[in-house]
């Protein structure tokens, strides 16, 4: 029966549509579409979609309960291994991960697990389902700093083992960046997020907001002045990278965790927003990753015709195949082959234009891309009002600056063994404060991580 039903598609807003609204673009599915395609499932024995989760959600048991139409059922079980599953469902790179692995793939297409985790996660806050909350407390207190996805999969594991746990978060709302990196159209703020911080909440953690550790508190007064007996660091990457060309400081460049923290946090792209964006008539995107794709298509949001600028092919682009998809759906222009060696500028110091070199590709570099050759007298102008830099991020260096016996690695990381210590006892890291920046789903493992490596450290510990 499963080999016979085709894969549900998912109801989606018109691109014309959606190219001028934050609303979200999939709708997900409905009860019945769900157990449609949950039903496609072959229940494998050796399920190779539950060994490529990174944080080993039961898949199979729970699509089969959705088969059922036992939506509660499936909500539990995902609710062991997962805290935060409607983002989850929305931002993980499933194709790259369980549905890459789903059998049902090598001769058609997989089972949407990323879908229907949506689903059930979307039915149970609709519905007020819960199934974990506050536990005995075990008497031991420990800090979280950064309230992302790592420090919330860790504040959220502790918290079931009865720990008292306190989560540290530099901006001003909760979720890192859930809520200043990923728009709206892809991750509803007051709805998805929200939700999923208070499910944390009613596990008994608390969450302070407006606190840079390394200037509001340090690490060391957390152990010596306020009770904490262990540290997880998950303060993400947020130091954004430029490409040192000339004419990077002009006005009208701006890094796209600027300007997607103004559109996601400061919702500047609402008309009365206290903190508009500019985007004049064209903006350049220089990049090609999911960052990327975000600003590109807030940009075009805003109002701008857009062009996002990559120096390989379409092919070696490391955004979501949905989301580049979705971005050339909504009309964004992909200049391929392409590579920045300026930003002109006018009198004034606005940008005019950003000026490229046409590419070529040579030999595999370390990653196993082929490396990108300039090829010689190509130059040529593109006009542009704004360019958004979308070359990745860093790990910001305070927390290591002022805690003592904290080493960073060569990316600028925490260094920090595979279950999260690092070199000042006590202290343990994870997610992109460690590896720089990757997925919502590779830092909640991290994060799981940290926490079984916190527990067994304070049970052993004289």
């Amino acid at each position: 029966m499963s080999r016979r039903i085709p894969r549900v598609p998912v109801r989606e807003q018109d691109p014309k549509v959606r190219a001028r609204n934050f609303k979200e673009v999939c709708l997900g599915y409905t009860d019945e579409e769900a157990m449609l395609e949950a039903r496609r499932c072959l229940n494998c024995k050796r399920p190779a979609c539950m060994t490529a989760c990174p944080v080993s959600v039961k898949i199979p048991f729970f699509v089969q309960a959705v088969a059922k139409g036992d939506f509660a059922e499936a909500f539990r079980i995902i609710s062991i291994d997962s805290s935060l599953p409607a983002i989850c469902g929305r931002v993980c790179p499933q194709e790259c991960q369980c549905e890459g692995s789903c059998v049902m793939g090598v001769k058609g297409e997989p089972v949407a697990i990323g879908k229907l985790e949506r689903f059930v996660a979307d039915w149970a806050r609709e519905n007020k389902v819960k199934f974990i909350g506050k536990v005995p407390p075990n008497g031991h207190k420990v800090a979280v700093i950064g309230s992302g996805p790592s420090g919330l999969a860790c504040a959220s594991d502790l918290a079931k083992m009865g720990y008292d746990v306190t989560v540290f978060e530099a901006l001003h709302k909760a979720g890192g960046v859930l809520t200043y990196g990923i728009p709206e159209f892809r991750l509803p703020k007051d709805t998805v997020v929200a939700a999923e911080i208070e499910n944390l909440k009613d596990l008994g953690v608390r969450i302070e907001t407006n606190v840079v550790v390394g200037r509001t508190i340090t690490i060391d007064d957390m152990f010596d002045n306020e009770g904490f007996e262990a540290v997880f660091v998950g303060s993400g990457a947020g130091l954004p990278r430029f490409m040192d060309i000339p004419g990077e400081n002009l006005n009208g460049v701006v890094s796209a965790n600027e300007f997607l923290t103004r559109s996601n946090l400061m919702k500047a792209y609402k008309e009365d927003a206290r903190t508009p964006i500019y985007v004049g008539n064209k903006v350049c995107v220089v990049g090609g990753g999911n960052v990327a794709m975000d600003a590109a298509r807030t940009a075009l949001r805003l109002g701008a015709h857009v062009t996002v600028v990559y120096r390989r092919t379409e092919k070696e682009l490391p955004a979501r195949a949905e989301e580049v998809h979705h971005a050339k759906e909504e009309g964004i222009e992909f200049m391929m082959l392409t590579n920045p060696v300026e930003v002109v500028g006018n009198e004034k110091g606005w940008v005019t234009a950003l000026k490229c070199e046409k590419m070529e590709l040579g030999e595999p570099d370390a990653s196993g891309r082929r490396s990108p050759v300039p090829v010689p007298d190509s130059h040529f102008m593109v006009d542009a009002d704004v360019v958004i830099m979308a070359l990745g991020t860093s790990p910001n260096p305070l927390i290591a600056q002022t805690t003592p016996g904290l080493e960073r690695n060569r990316k600028g990381g925490l260094v920090a063994t595979e279950d999260g210590a690092t070199t000042r006892e006590g202290v343990f890291a994870g997610g992109d404060a460690v590896t720089g920046a990757a997925t919502v789903i590779l830092a909640m493992e991290a994060g799981r991580k940290g926490a079984a490596a916190i527990d067994e450290y304070l049970k052993n510990r004289k």
